[in-house]
């Protein structure tokens, strides 16, 4: 076994011990075929308003813009999935945001790694990336090996389903690499495209941002548009319809990560009570969530759009 290797198992030895469900490494490098798409992406308006989508389309696509040197990107999976979910008939959140924030969460875990390898390996310069900037991180976990894009635009693993994070270190130490992730187990399958309560997943496997109702709850700070009236199917922040219906999701697992576990008072919160709802009640319920992304005044924008 050559060093790279030996360094390679290491780390990922390292990632299951600190919780993570995957990881795979790929070469530092440019993404070519990824180029084109995001300029037309941009082009079609897919990112709605999402004007930070259109800042740094090089950094997006070279990590050696992000880290100085950089030679590996390390690419992790984190399951969220719960064992638990909300009651019947109330306003929804997606299963991610039921515990803490994952940002902090899983960055800590990422800090941790990087220090391991500073610790066993040598030092090492590098960065951590979760969700947070300018990152093509399907991209990234496909290359790697983890999984490949579904039609919903989400990674899908084999075992596990698309209910987990991705993050990535990227640092600049050469090391073994993965192969890419090359077949698309998709098939015909259509389940996620004919489920979009939005018909946000266009027939060629790309998700128009702009009509995603993940983007009108969360990322939009506007008024919804009317014409999304009585097609958000009670979902307040977030959306899972397309993982819901997605038939490699029979195999998620409950996550084991207690920082992720739901205020119970979330999970049997009525339609009332969301309607009722104070800020008071939103500090407790979602204190360390990334909840707060859309603020109080903006989870009750989406409640009154929702019940009008």
């Amino acid at each position: 076994m050559n060093r790279q290797q030996h360094y390679s198992n290491s780390i990922k030895k390292q990632a299951a011990r600190l919780g993570f469900l995957d990881c795979g490494i790929a070469k530092a490098e440019f993404l070519e075929a990824e180029a084109p798409r995001l300029e037309q992406w941009l082009q079609n308006d897919y990112h709605g308003k999402m004007q930070y989508m259109e800042n740094h389309f090089d950094k997006r696509l070279d990590p050696r813009l992000l880290v100085e040197g950089a030679k590996s990107v390390i690419s992790l999976s984190y399951n969220y999935f719960p064992s638990e979910v909300q009651q019947e008939g109330t306003y929804k959140i997606s299963k991610y945001a039921y515990g803490q924030d994952y940002h902090h969460v899983i960055k800590d875990k990422l800090r941790e790694l990087l220090q391991f390898i500073n610790d066993e390996i040598g030092e090492v310069s590098g960065r951590c990336f979760v969700d947070s900037a300018p990152v093509l991180e399907r991209a990234w976990a496909e290359k790697s090996g983890l999984g490949w894009n579904g039609k919903h635009s989400l990674l899908i693993q084999k075992q596990q389903g698309s209910f987990f994070f991705l993050a990535e270190l990227v640092i600049d130490l050469e090391l073994a690499y993965d192969e890419p992730f090359k077949t698309n187990h998709c098939g015909s399958c259509t389940r996620c495209i004919d489920a979009c309560p939005t018909q946000a997943i266009l027939p060629n496997n790309t998700v128009d941002g702009s009509k995603c109702i993940s983007y009108l709850t969360i990322e939009l700070k506007d008024a919804i548009p009317t014409t999304f009236k009585e097609k958000m199917e009670d979902w307040m922040f977030g959306c899972d319809v397309c993982q819901d219906v997605c038939p490699w999701n029979r195999f998620s697992k409950p996550h084991n990560e207690p920082l992720f576990a739901p205020q119970q008072e979330l999970l049997e919160m009525t339609k009332h009570d969301w309607q009722e709802l104070t800020q008071e009640t939103f500090s407790r319920v979602f204190k360390k969530s990334a909840v707060k992304r859309t603020k109080f005044s903006g989870l009750v924008r989406n409640i009154n759009f929702i019940k009008s």
